[in-house]
């Protein structure tokens, strides 16, 4: 997949969002590593009351060292840095300017997933994405799904731009059903001639519950190959061993568990075998489908059209 002079040395916009599009936190946190590790500047704040129910996504109470109380509101935040020319750091933690966004133009959208007038909020996204030149959005993603841990995540890269299809060889999304604001947004920008691109790992549901740093790592190094952006990757790399390693230990004491996913090794390791046809791989899915729920016609998991 070789970068595209319309993502690679454009102005680009990296958007996640918590919630319903973050399993694991897994894109999230690779969009608030981009943010931390490139020192990025708060450019803009969207207003919390006109997009997020706070009763689904509610402020949390703080206490300041002298025992103060506080408020920490849910935000949606457009970042960017604040270079002259847009910072690629290398695997040693090396500023490099060569590659990468060119004019400062990498900028990141991050926060609570908005509750409500998406048409609205989409509409205000395309306003700052004209206000800042922003020539490409990469949209991250994380969904649960029937993948093991013990394999690589695996990661969908898509785009509904058909010249972004063409530069980097990705597939169009074929979903249809309900959809996030990822879809929404897309859908606003392209309608606009913003070209967008997805990016969607796939997070092991049966551990849910926790921050997925090795979905988060897959994710990043896609984003570096997309965009040339690079940033350390050492403790992350850490973080998903261990994570690894604590899920191989609670199945090492549950049979059930260890049952299950050795199933879904198998269908994993069938999918990717170099001399697997289609028809195979669709038998090997079917009759994982029924074992796990006694019944055919379900389908694997796909992510949705962003």
């Amino acid at each position: 997949m070789s970068p595209s002079s319309r993502f690679a040395e454009g102005r680009l916009l990296v958007v996640a969002f918590e919630g319903w599009n973050d399993a694991g936190e897994a894109a999230s946190n690779v969009a608030r590593s981009l943010v931390d590790t490139l020192e990025m500047t708060t450019l803009a704040e969207l207003d919390g009351e006109a997009y997020i129910d706070y009763q689904f996504n509610r402020p949390q109470a703080s206490h300041d060292d002298d025992g103060s109380a506080s408020l920490i509101w849910p935000r949606i935040q457009l970042h960017g840095t604040p270079q002259v020319a847009s910072p690629v750091i290398d695997i040693s933690g090396v500023l490099d300017t060569a590659d990468g966004p060119a004019d400062g133009g990498l900028f990141v959208l991050l926060g609570a997933e908005p509750s409500r007038s998406w048409r609205s909020f989409a509409a205000e996204i395309v306003d700052l994405v004209d206000v800042h030149d922003i020539t490409g959005v990469v949209f991250l993603g994380a969904m649960l799904a029937d993948v093991p841990h013990t394999r690589p995540i695996s990661i969908f890269v898509g785009s509904e731009n058909a010249d972004v299809r063409q530069e980097f060889d990705v597939e169009r999304s074929t979903y249809e059903g309900p959809v996030g604001i990822l879809s929404v947004l897309g859908h606003a920008l392209e309608a606009a001639s913003i070209p967008t691109l997805s990016i969607w790992a796939s997070v092991p549901h049966y551990v849910h519950n926790a921050p997925s740093p090795k979905a988060s790592l897959a994710i990043l190094d896609k984003v570096a190959e997309i965009t040339g952006v690079v940033i350390p990757r050492d403790e992350l790399v850490d973080e998903a061993s261990a994570w690894e390693s604590g899920i191989d230990a609670l199945a090492a004491d549950d049979e059930d568990m260890a049952g299950y996913i050795e199933q879904l090794e198998q269908a994993r390791d069938t999918v990717d075998s170099p001399e697997a046809s289609g028809e195979a791989i669709a038998q090997e899915f079917e009759q994982y489908l029924r074992k796990r729920d006694g019944k055919s016609g379900d389908e694997p998991w796909r992510p949705p059209a962003v």
